[in-house]
């Protein structure tokens, strides 16, 4: 497993990092917990030191599923422990954006005490709240941050103007955003500014929902969040599997497979720290970790990109 200094902060994360998002079941569905908790063990055996999760999956499922096994198994030293804030689910039924001062405050402590942790290693604001008021964010984040609380702070799905907001009153360390072969948006501002800023950037969702992995079929169904995406059904999808067919030649003769293919095309973008993948079973973990062993070559990156972005376009015309 290969590291990497995670923006200017003294944490050196593993290039691949589990991400918990699965453990979020109105989102996925109930992850059997079991081969869950087999995969965080085997993802260290694998060098894995990075895991990722939010007090938002599941409204504190995941956390609390993590806290439960870091603790019965000794594993919280040997993990750079991420988590997020953002989503007030504590006041009723209905959840909604917070981050004023007293809520990221009980949010931070609620995380600690799921986490069965005193500190938190990598604290990230989940998404821009429309009311945010960026002096109010830092006061309360600084105050955790002076009280041992966390180490470092974070933000998810911002873009530059937000983030420089936030920059004015604390150092932002990282971001985390959403990247894969078919979600390149980022591309234009976003990591041109954190290379700029030496900001940390780890991608979520960089096998775009599972469709990267390429074991789908033209009659796989979905039934959850996917099921009316335009490129996971239909007409739509059988473009999205052709080309990947072509992809997966491409890997084959990197001897890669097309989910280790996928996740090295990230990896290799320059301002890319760490890749989050969603790991369910163990056999998951040991599949994934050979893509962090090299890059790809750049005619090669760009052969890949360009057949899919052919092909997504192309599924997105036929849907309409």
């Amino acid at each position: 497993m290969q590291y990497r200094q995670l923006g200017t902060t003294d944490l050196n994360v593993s290039r691949i990092c589990f991400g918990c998002w699965q453990l979020s079941p109105s989102w996925w569905g109930e992850v059997p917990l079991k081969p869950w908790a087999e995969a965080v063990g085997a993802a260290l055996d694998c060098g894995v030191n990075f895991i990722d999760t939010a007090d938002a999956y599941g409204d504190g499922y995941a956390e609390s599923e993590l806290g439960k096994l870091m603790e019965s198994e000794g594993y919280r030293d040997r993990f750079i422990l991420a988590t997020k804030f953002y989503w007030n689910f504590s006041d009723g039924p209905e959840r909604y954006p917070d981050t004023t001062y007293d809520y990221i405050i009980r949010a931070c402590e609620s995380s600690l005490k799921r986490l069965r942790t005193d500190r938190i290693d990598l604290y990230q604001i989940h998404a821009w709240d429309a009311l945010s008021r960026p002096d109010e964010v830092a006061a309360a984040l600084l105050r955790l941050k002076r009280e041992g609380k966390i180490r470092w702070i974070g933000v998810s799905n911002q873009n530059p103007e937000q983030m420089d907001m936030y920059g004015e009153h604390f150092a932002v360390s990282c971001l985390q955003p959403p990247y894969s072969l078919l979600a390149r948006d980022i591309e234009t501002r976003e990591l041109p500014y954190c290379l700029r800023k030496q900001i940390g950037v780890i991608p979520y969702s960089p096998m775009f929902r599972g469709l990267l992995a390429g074991k789908y079929t033209v009659d796989t169904t979905f039934d959850e969040q996917r099921a009316n995406h335009p490129l996971f059904r239909g007409e739509g999808l059988r473009i999205m599997l052709e080309a990947l067919d072509e992809t997966k030649v491409i890997a084959g003769e990197l001897g890669l497979t097309m989910p280790q293919l996928a996740i090295r095309w990230v990896l290799t973008q320059p301002a890319v720290t760490s890749a989050i993948v969603g790991i369910k079973k163990a056999e998951h973990i040991t599949g994934i970790v050979k893509a962090a062993d090299d890059l790809l070559p750049q005619g090669v990156w760009h052969k890949v990109a360009n057949t899919l972005k052919a092909a997504q376009k192309k599924a997105m015309a036929a849907s309409n």
